[in-house]
């Protein structure tokens, strides 16, 4: 099925709406006022689980070997997350499973 551009833009202007009101519906409510304990202390894990989110997809079901898990991106993986264990930094974590999987690619391309 082939959806018109009209389509398209209605569903995303209704993505867009969505989006907002979710948003606005959690700083509207809370306002200027200060933020519990409790969700202070939760909402700092937010950015430790989106990136893994993702990230893993594209580790266990990559688009590039047709949907099936690829021992490559694994090993990639696994030295970010060595990486990530041992450092507790992000960015260093993030450019050795760069580079362990672009280094990887160009020798499997080269075989």
């Amino acid at each position: 099925m082939i959806a018109s551009p009209m389509n398209i833009w209605v569903l995303i202007l209704l993505i867009a709406l969505g989006t907002f009101l979710i948003r606005f519906s959690f700083l509207g409510i809370v306002g200027n006022r200060p933020l519990p304990p409790f969700l202070i202390r939760l909402l700092r894990y937010t950015p430790v689980a989106v990136l893994p989110a993702m990230v893993a997809p594209q580790v266990l079901w990559p688009a590039a070997t047709g949907g099936e898990t690829d021992a490559l991106r694994l090993l990639a993986a696994f030295a970010a997350l060595a990486m990530a264990v041992t450092t507790r930094k992000v960015v260093p974590s993030i450019v050795v499973g760069s580079v362990v999987l672009l280094v990887g690619l160009q020798i499997s391309a080269m075989v």
